[in-house]
């Protein structure tokens, strides 16, 4: 009995000292990982700067007119009458100040002068007048514009500076889900702030933040003002640009974006070398492939894009590329969606030549097409206008697709796409949907379609004429 009850005693002991142990070793996993972290902020922090920008406009006064003259209305009521006119104010000046985040990245540029270059959103500085960087050991420079791209929101700042930590540049394409990333900056005007999370997705597209999107999501702690500051990984490189939040409050709610670094930083070297972004140019009108889609053109469903359009004349037209080709490679990669495709056109140099593996009548067939550069007369000749606020894909309608919509008219602008969750998808627009007047104004193509709306951008609002299965009504979109 003795025997049986020492060996119970020892077991119990046994389990014990397991369990102490298992306690230590996750508590000294923890202490790991936060000393993983310690040394990522300490080498990252002093790069990290906190932007502030002041800008200054001009407002209008306040005048009231009469009707009658200003002199005519003093002489029978007297000055003092209440509806007697003030007299007329100079315009005011009304400056306002903005916040942001930034970092400091190395360049050619500025390896052998006094000139250091900092990485931020072109939303954080795009209209200032002044721009103060402050780094985290107190230091403040002055700051101009080097270049700026509103259509992907990066933006190059010049401070008139020598030997000034600059953070190292990593791979986002490398980047994987689930993996540990850490964001800077300064939400809130919390200077020098430092938040943990993982990589929720990658290749977020059609989210309406800017013309050009492939963003990381990230579960880190994005909030205002975190806005151009880095997103980096365990080894202290950037692998983002934070950019945007998800929020119904207009606070944290667990998902943020951030512009891949690979991206970010082929723009930014643009910016530096030629003052400019030059991207690629197709010449084509794409869509996502459907399964529906992908049965009707003959052939089994996978991720890849249609060709709804090929302009004349363009590169893709003299390569031989044909509306209704199906594209699911290029350059031996698949092609996983519209804006992927599109990003990785637009960061390729004019003139280079990219291959592309399609499928046509059901038979696969591979096209080299050399690229071209994407002008602004390009970009206005198309047919075809994406409008990211509304989360739609306009095109201009003729006879033919007036047959394959099924609609009667062929005065106006035919929806191709519509985002998922977009305020136009919400209002019930869908494909084949034809607006012919925006704002009580006809349309007669694209290019108009996306002058009414532009004029229409400061109301945050547009009235539209839609019509679908014959039957005309009015809606309108807030954003």
């Amino acid at each position: 009995m003795k025997r049986y009850l020492s060996t119970i005693i020892l077991i119990l002991f046994c389990l014990l000292s397991m369990n102490l142990s298992a306690q230590q070793g996750g508590i000294e996993s923890l202490r790991q990982t936060g000393k993983a972290f310690a040394s990522v902020a300490q080498k990252v922090s002093p790069s990290v700067v906190y932007i502030q920008v002041e800008t200054v406009r001009e407002r209008a006064p306040n005048n009231e007119y009469s009707p009658f003259g200003d002199d005519l209305f003093r002489r029978f009521f007297g000055p003092r009458f209440p509806g007697a006119p003030r007299q007329q104010q100079k315009p005011r000046r009304h400056r306002s100040v903005g916040q942001g985040s930034g970092f400091v990245f190395s360049h050619d540029k500025g390896l052998f002068s006094n000139k250091a270059y900092v990485m931020t959103n072109n939303h954080v500085v795009e209209g200032a007048d002044r721009i103060t960087v402050k780094f985290k050991n107190g230091h403040e420079f002055s700051a101009e514009i080097k270049g700026s791209d509103p259509k992907s929101d990066i933006a190059v700042l010049e401070i008139v500076a020598d030997d000034l930590p600059a953070l190292s540049l990593g791979d986002s394409n490398k980047l994987d889900v689930g993996e540990w990333v850490l964001a800077f900056g300064n939400p809130f005007g919390l200077s020098h702030t430092m938040t943990a999370g993982i990589v929720s997705a990658k290749g977020r597209t059609s989210l309406g933040i800017s013309d050009y999107e492939d963003f990381i999501q990230t579960d880190a702690a994005i909030n205002p003002g975190n806005s151009g500051g880095p997103l980096v990984n365990l080894d202290g490189e950037v692998v983002g640009i934070n950019t945007a939040i998800f929020s119904r409050s207009g606070g944290y709610m667990g998902v943020g974006f951030a512009i891949p670094i690979n991206m970010a930083k082929g723009i930014a070297n643009q910016l530096l070398d030629k003052g400019e972004v030059t991207r690629g140019f197709l010449g084509i009108m794409i869509q996502p492939l459907t399964p529906e889609l992908a049965e009707s053109f003959g052939t089994k469903y996978q991720k890849g894009i249609l060709v709804a359009e090929v302009s004349e004349n363009s590169p893709a037209d003299r390569a031989g590329l044909k509306q209704g080709d199906l594209i699911f490679k290029l350059d031996g990669k698949n092609v996983g969606n519209v804006g992927d495709f599109r990003n990785r056109i637009s960061l390729t140099s004019p003139g280079s030549k990219v291959g592309l593996e399609i499928i046509r009548n059901g038979k696969p067939k591979a096209i080299e097409v050399t690229v071209g550069e994407l002008s602004e007369q390009s970009a206005a000749g198309s047919n075809t206008k994406t409008t990211e606020e509304l989360g739609l894909t306009v095109q201009t309608l003729d006879k033919e697709l007036a047959e394959s919509f099924g609609t009667n008219t062929t005065q106006g602008v035919v929806v191709t796409n519509v985002s998922p969750g977009s305020i136009a998808a919400m209002a019930g627009i869908d494909a084949g949907t034809v607006i012919t007047q925006v704002n009580r104004n006809p349309v007669t193509n694209a290019g108009e379609f996306e002058e009414r709306i532009n004029e229409g951008r400061s109301q945050r609002q547009v009235l539209l004429l839609v019509m679908k299965g014959g039957m005309s009504r009015f809606v309108v979109l807030r954003w």
